[in-house]
């Protein structure tokens, strides 16, 4: 087959975050079995733009991608030029998967397409959650969908991750038809031995964002009773940070608290094995892949009901899963230690499951079905 995604960034643009490895990984794993993947994406990096020739085709670990200029310098990624382009070439694939919503990039590229006759399936990674719907600019968002986004939309398959996103997104668009396959995971090749911690150790892992709730696991663990380590792995605001640390504390526990910076490739996975609880207290993930990260090393997860894998930890019996509230998360701390026999389970158990599940080739395989399926207009 021939493939295009349409992303607003893409590697080595990873200031975005977790959205700029999936959509990499799947790119890659379905070249791998023999299909061609075309990526039409924008320069931007953050604040800055990204060291290429805008509009050159360039091969990025065997994806053919062009980064088109934008002309804003915000997280709207107008590009009238990838526009443009697409307008031109979007007939010529067999399909078309657009990722996000709410810039005006992939919403323009949605509006081609649609004049086009192309009908595209679309990942929103996270996009219709009710704390993004809620907050950065809700009015402007409940605008767009009104006057235009509805429609595109409508015009649309669905793709997503996991149960929770399917949910919410059919609450946007209930006619929405499609299909629910986990994003790909890179793992380690490495097995990595379990260490022994004399202080019960938690870790957290990811960029340090309010929506990530790390202040909410702080104070939760300060209301614990047992001896505790929290090693923090994660790179955000300097502003962010020093309010984190002056909420430590606050709640009497900052030296408790170890601060390791960004962890990333092997070092993650030795990160993550080296400890004796995975913790995300976040107010909205659509997947998070640090989640199976942990599992794939023995890791066992503690996340909060807002994670799109929720469903998955806890049919699974691969960790425990809280509300919000601190309280809860604290009595929830407070079993988890004591669960000797649950914890060494999922130790010795659960990565080779994780190994398994997660096999690019399968979820590639399942992506491809996808694809063809819609091609078909055989999808339910």
């Amino acid at each position: 087959m021939k493939i295009l995604f349409i992303v607003p960034s893409y590697k080595p643009a990873y200031i975005y975050g977790g959205p700029i490895v999936v959509v990499a990984l799947l790119a890659e794993e379905l070249v791998k079995a023999g299909h061609e993947v075309v990526v039409y994406t924008t320069t931007a990096n953050g604040k800055s733009e990204l060291d290429v020739i805008p509009g050159q085709e360039l091969l990025v670990d065997g994806v053919k991608v062009t980064y088109f200029k934008r002309v804003t310098g915000d997280h709207t990624h107008a590009s009238p030029d990838l526009w443009k382009h697409l307008g031109k070439t979007v007939k010529q694939f067999d399909a078309v998967h657009i990722h996000s919503w709410w810039n005006l990039l992939v919403i323009g590229a949605a509006w081609v397409c649609r004049r086009n006759g192309v009908k595209p399936i679309l990942s929103p990674h996270g996009m219709f959650s009710n704390y993004i719907l809620e907050t950065n600019n809700s009015g402007k968002k409940r605008w767009i969908h009104k006057l235009l986004g509805r429609k595109l939309l409508e015009y649309s398959w669905l793709h997503v991750s996991t149960q929770l996103e399917w949910e919410e997104s059919k609450a946007i668009i209930p006619s929405w038809k499609g299909a629910v396959i986990p994003n790909l995971v890179k793992l380690s090749d490495k097995r990595y031995p379990r260490v022994k911690n004399d202080i019960f150790t938690v870790a957290f892992l990811s960029r340090v964002d309010p929506k990530k709730g790390l202040d909410v696991l702080i104070k939760a663990l300060s209301k614990v009773d047992f001896d505790y380590h929290l090693k923090i792995a994660g790179s955000g605001e300097e502003e962010y940070l020093n309010s984190l640390k002056e909420l430590a504390k606050e709640c009497g526990n900052a030296d408790k608290l170890e601060w390791v910076g960004w962890k990333s490739g092997e070092d993650k996975f030795e990160y993550l094995s080296g400890v004796d609880l995975f913790a995300l207290t976040s107010h909205s993930e659509n997947f998070a892949i640090v989640v199976i990260e942990s599992l794939s090393v023995g890791t066992p997860v503690m996340i909060s009901k807002n994670v799109g894998l929720y469903n998955y930890v806890q049919s699974n019996n691969l960790g425990w899963v809280t509300s919000m509230d601190i309280q809860e998360i604290a009595s929830q701390l407070n079993t988890i230690v004591q669960s000797k026999e649950k914890l060494e389970r999922i130790n010795t158990q659960v990565p080779e499951i994780i190994h398994h599940e997660y096999n690019g080739q399968v979820l590639a395989n399942q992506y491809l079905d996808l694809y063809q399926k819609a091609g078909s207009g055989k999808l339910k």
